[in-house]
């Protein structure tokens, strides 16, 4: 469940000045005539090759993403429930992985966060996390520097626009762009981030960002062939919080490779909690998924909807078109 919005309207939010790591100007391109294939595996731990990503859905925001053979950890919950630190307010539990925690993670390579709250950047989480693996790499927002600083020490805060190069301890290295996300707040503060993350130059890209939230002049010069994103929106009243259905058809059409018949959208459900609370009595959805897939089938013949089933990799796999 994504609460940023409504969190920020509780209490003020300030970020401290940061310093620009790994920047750079040029901008992320897909891989044209690629011909793809998706299926689910059977391992969330085992290693991709360069040829295929796979995606492990954890609930809530959180994924393990193996990209190239590099292994990322997204926005993770693994430890206690989601609260925001007012559990009277809202307590929201995984519905399927309660079990899964800290120790059953793979190697990792990379902790990606995306914003500054406690959905994305969970410190019950980050805590232990820090002390298992304090040198572990972070790319995150600048938002978010207040709470990852005392915990990790090798942590590149990316922009909007700049970009990063990531090796795994394998020697394959991907590629990190920050784009830009939701504003939490006044529209003078800097926005949240999404990512869009390419294995080298014939890797097969994705784009990310948990609230289906973007900005439509920034995604022009970009482009992705796998979109994870909600399509099921979440509303207080008069107010939406996660958005969805015909935004996510936009976004996956200004994503869209020109030279590319095929595209995957991998749809979120991060409102999908066993939740309590004042707030979840007033929470309600709009759309379904098999609104969406309608949708989809009308406005983008050749996407495809691949739904993750939390905590079995949905492994999708490519090869070259001669």
């Amino acid at each position: 469940m994504a609460l940023q919005t409504a969190n920020a309207n509780l209490s003020s939010l300030s970020f401290p000045s940061h310093t620009k790591r790994h920047t750079r100007t040029s901008n992320i391109r897909s891989c044209s005539r690629l011909k793809i294939s998706a299926s689910a595996a059977a391992s969330p731990v085992a290693s991709t090759s360069s040829r295929s990503i796979r995606l492990t859905y954890l609930e809530i925001n959180s994924w393990i993403w193996d990209i190239g053979a590099v292994n990322i950890l997204v926005d993770p919950i693994l430890v206690g429930n989601l609260d925001f630190g007012a559990p009277w307010m809202f307590d929201g539990a995984k519905k399927f992985l309660r079990n899964f925690k800290i120790d059953d993670l793979p190697d990792l390579d990379c902790l990606l966060i995306t914003q500054s709250l406690d959905d994305h950047c969970h410190i019950k989480t980050l805590t232990p996390l820090s002390k298992r693996n304090p040198d572990l790499p972070v790319i995150a927002t600048p938002n978010a520097e207040s709470i990852l600083q005392p915990l990790f020490s090798n942590v590149t805060y990316l922009e909007p626009g700049e970009k990063t190069d990531l090796e795994g301890k394998g020697g394959a290295k991907v590629n990190i762009c920050a784009t830009a996300g939701p504003v939490l707040g006044p529209p003078w503060q800097r926005p949240e981030n999404g990512y869009i993350v390419k294995p080298g130059e014939n890797g097969l890209s994705l784009y990310y960002e948990p609230h289906c939230v973007y900005n439509e002049y920034f995604l022009e010069n970009y482009r992705a062939d796998v979109v994870i994103t909600p399509v099921i929106k979440q509303l207080l009243p008069f107010f939406t919080l996660v958005s969805g259905q015909e935004d996510a058809i936009k976004l996956a059409k200004l994503l869209q490779a020109k030279l590319n018949a095929f595209r995957y959208i991998v749809p979120m459900r991060n409102g999908d909690l066993d939740a309590k609370g004042v707030l979840s009595s007033i929470l309600s959805s709009v759309g379904t998924m098999e609104a969406f897939q309608e949708m989809l089938a009308r406005e983008i013949p050749n996407a495809k909807l691949l739904q993750p089933t939390p905590g079995l990799p949905l492994e999708i796999s490519y090869s070259s078109i001669s």
